[in-house]
C-alpha cells in the first residue's frame, strides 16, 4: 500500500523548539496574533518554514491570550467570522510580503473545538476562509460540522488526526482537563498512526474503534518532548514506506 499523509505542528507560539520541529514536519500553523504571537514571530516563522520547504498555514485563535486560547468564550458566529478573516488577511500580508503563499487555515484550541460541533460557528469560519483566500485547504477532524461547513463553501479539506492526543468513543478528544488526554510514548503514537493510515481505525480509552480519516497529522508545538517526539514519529513512520508531504491545492 502506497501512504502520504501530511505531519503538521502548531508553531509561532513561543515553546522554545519551533527550529528543530521546522526540520521534521511538511506544514506549520503559525499563530496568528490572537492566543499567541505578533507580527514579527509570524514573519519569522514563515521566513523559516521558506528555508526548509515546509508549508505555512494560518492558526487563528479566541482573542484571548490570558488562556491560550484554550478556553471555550461565548462568541457569535459574526464575532468568529471577524476573528477569523482579520487574522487570516494580516498573516496573508505578512506571508506574501516574504514570497510565500499560505496553503491552509487550521483553527486553534477552543476555537477548533467549538466548531466541529457547532454548525453556525463552523460555518462562520469556513465563510471568511473563502472571503480572503477560498483556495486555502481547511483543516479539520472528518464527520464534523467544521469538515461540512468547509465542503459547503467548496474548500478543500485535509482531514486531521492528532499523534499525541488520545481518542473517547464519540470520535472526540480526551479533554485536556484529564490525565489520559495525551499520548507521550512516539512508538505507540506511530503503531496508532498507521492503523490509522491503513485502516481507518483508532482505539478509544475505553476500548472502542472509532473511524478517523487521516490525510494530516497533528504534533502540539507546546507539548513537553514534542521535538523527541515528532522525530521519533517521523523516523518510525518512514520506515514503514509512509511518505511525509504537505497537502496540496486542488482548486
Amino acid at each position: 500500500m502506497n501512504l502520504g499523509v501530511d505531519l503538521n505542528a502548531d508553531l509561532g507560539e513561543g515553546s522554545g523548539h519551533d527550529a528543530e520541529l521546522f526540520e521534521l514536519v511538511s506544514s506549520a500553523s503559525i499563530a496568528t496574533g490572537f492566543h499567541a504571537g505578533d507580527a514579527d514571530t509570524m514573519h519569522a516563522a514563515v521566513l523559516t518554514a521558506k528555508a526548509r520547504g515546509v508549508a505555512v498555514g494560518a492558526h487563528p485563535s479566541l482573542f484571548d491570550r490570558e488562556n491560550f486560547g484554550r478556553k471555550e468564550l461565548i462568541v457569535t458566529p459574526d464575532e468568529v467570522f471577524d476573528a477569523v478573516a482579520f487574522q487570516l488577511g494580516v498573516f496573508q500580508a505578512i506571508a506574501e510580503a516574504a514570497g510565500v503563499r499560505p496553503n491552509h487555515v487550521k483553527p486553534h484550541g477552543a476555537l477548533y473545538n467549538m466548531a466541529v460541533r457547532d454548525r453556525k460557528l463552523a460555518d462562520a469560519i469556513a465563510r471568511a476562509i473563502k472571503s480572503v483566500d477560498a483556495k486555502l485547504i481547511l483543516f479539520a477532524p472528518d464527520n464534523t460540522d467544521l469538515v461540512r461547513a468547509g465542503e459547503a463553501h467548496g474548500l478543500q479539506i485535509a482531514r486531521e488526526v492528532f499523534a499525541d492526543r488520545n481518542y473517547l468513543s464519540d470520535g472526540w478528544l480526551v479533554p485536556r482537563t484529564r490525565a489520559d488526554a495525551l499520548l507521550a510514548d512516539p512508538v505507540e503514537a506511530a503503531k496508532r498512526v498507521l492503523r490509522m493510515l491503513r485502516e481507518g481505525k483508532v482505539q478509544s480509552v475505553e476500548g472502542d474503534d472509532v473511524d478517523v480519516r487521516a490525510e494530516t497529522i497533528c504534533v502540539h508545538g507546546d507539548t513537553p518532548g514534542a521535538v523527541e517526539f515528532a522525530g521519533e514519529l517521523r523516523s518510525r513512520l518512514e520506515s514503514q514506506g509512509v511518505r511525509i508531504s504537505a497537502p496540496q491545492s486542488l482548486l
